[in-house]
């Protein structure tokens, strides 16, 4: 009797503890997304489609394909890189959700040898869902 109730004890704890992930919800609309480059905050707005990932910053346009892995996972790899560093794709994947932004962590998809892989952590706020 008593397993039985510390066992539906902690059953009731974890549950409370459940990370929402609607990751569906996000996989199309405009975002926006803030940052640390060289100590300065900046702030970045895409757009996401189907199929595409537009990125506006600082009057410019930067497009890259969209492959999804799963609904929480995608890979991002830009279409017209100018340095060697843009050719390399990133690998995206939303840890929890909200009504209107997701947490989500990104890293360089594919591992390079004798390099450990970093990790950054980030919040994207929707600006705007898409119109179907």
């Amino acid at each position: 009797m008593k397993v039985c109730l510390a066992l539906l004890g902690l059953l009731l704890l974890t549950s409370c503890y459940t990370v929402e992930r609607n990751c569906s919800d996000f996989k199309t609309g405009t975002f926006e997304f803030t940052y640390q480059l060289d100590g300065v905050e900046q702030t970045s707005r895409f757009k996401r489609t189907e199929n595409y990932n537009i990125d506006y910053n600082e009057g410019k346009a930067d497009s890259s394909s969209l492959r999804w892995i799963n609904d929480c996972e995608f890979v991002l790899k830009k279409l017209h890189p100018t340095t060697n560093g843009e050719k390399d794709a990133i690998h995206i994947k939303i840890l929890s959700t909200t009504e209107d932004s997701y947490l989500f962590e990104y890293k360089l998809a594919a591992k390079r040898p004798n390099k450990p892989t970093n990790t950054e952590k980030g919040i994207a706020v929707r600006v705007m869902k898409q119109q179907i």
